[in-house]
Parts: structure tokens; sequence; C-alpha cells
């Protein structure tokens, strides 16, 4: 380190100058990331504990995708949106992004609404074009928890200005992917609570 000190003064430069900025993120933002990924989080607990292999295999039609898939879904989704925040990390901050970033109520309102959203083939559960099904819900669950518990953990203690990185300059900061991730998650578990009020739902 002491060698990178000496060989390159512009790069420790350009640290410690932009160490001295007004950091963006805040401390209530940070406390709003860790509610909402909690609540989340919590949610999909709550609507997928005790569901029988019956229950969890269900599907609305033959199209339409069981709670089981959904929770596959979120998992596939939640791996993707963490590695464009590793992505974000690694292009450095542009904190001069921020006034040409999408809103935060925008990315709400796009996820928040009713229309159907076609989901990129890479993002469909391996379960939906195999039958048998790759994963039972417990294994999807584990998998889908790990991450979460990972993203909380980061939110929780990192000191990096999530307002201050950007995957590219459309695609919103760091802070607003960290919403993506629970925003996403609102809207499939309205989806599992809609296939759960389905007439011939299994009763257990």
């Amino acid at each position: 380190m002491k060698y990178l000190f000496i060989t390159l003064p512009g790069v420790v430069f350009c640290l410690v100058g932009f160490a001295q900025q007004p950091k963006l993120w805040t401390e209530k933002e940070r406390a709003y990331l860790l509610r909402e990924l909690a609540r989340s989080r919590d949610s999909v607990i709550l609507e997928t504990k005790g569901l029988s292999k019956a229950q969890w295999n269900f599907k609305e039609s033959p199209e339409r995708w069981s709670i089981n898939q959904v929770v596959e879904h979120l998992c596939f989704w939640e791996l993707i949106l963490q590695r464009e925040i590793n992505q974000a990390f690694i292009a450095g901050p542009r904190p001069e992004l921020a006034k040409e970033a999408r809103t935060d109520s925008a990315v709400l309102a796009f996820l928040g609404e009713e229309t159907v959203h076609i989901a990129p083939e890479y993002t469909k559960p391996f379960t939906f074009t195999i039958p048998m099904g790759l994963n039972p819900l417990e294994n999807n669950m584990a998998w889908f928890l790990k991450m979460r518990n990972e993203d909380i953990g980061y939110v929780d203690t990192t000191t990096m200005d999530l307002r201050a990185y950007f995957m590219r300059p459309r695609k919103g900061s760091v802070h607003q992917v960290f919403m993506t991730i629970f925003a996403h998650t609102n809207r499939h578990l309205r989806q599992i609570r809609k296939v759960k009020l389905h007439p011939n739902y299994p009763k257990k």
C-alpha cells in the first residue's frame, strides 16, 4: 500500500478528494432499506411456512407459476441484482450521475404496477421447463434467505455511499438496486397470495 502511495499520487488524491465530498446516502435511507428488506423477507417466510408439497407445486393454469417457482424466480433475480451491485462498485463512485438517475418513486411505481411483466428467459425458474423440478421449496427458501440475509448484513454495516455508485446512468444508484430487490419481492408476494386464493388451491 505504501508503494501505491509513492508511485500513484494521482489515485490517492482522487480517493481522498472523493472522501471529502458530502455523502449522498443518509442514515435514514439505510434504515429504510433495512426495514423493507427484512419486512419483505419475513413476508415470504410467512406465506410459505408449512406449505405441503401439493400447495407449493399448485398452478392456477399450466402456463402460470407455482409458489415454488415464484420463490425460485426471486432467487435468480436477487443473484442478478447482487451482481449489478458488485459491478457498480467495480466501476467506482460516480456521484455526478445522481442528477440523471430515475427517481425512487419511479422504481417503486414500475414494480408496484398491476401490469403483467414478462420475465426474461434467464430469470425463469428451472422448474418451469423441467416438470419434475430441480429444487423443492425448502432448498429455494434456503437460497433466498441466504442471499437476503447477506444483503441486510451488508446494508447494515457498509460505509459506502450507496447513492454515489451506478451500474449505468439510467439504471439507478446502488441504493435503488436494493430498493428493486424488496419491491420485486413485494410484487411476487402478491402473486403468491393470488395463487393461494384460487378455488382449486389444495387445502393441505
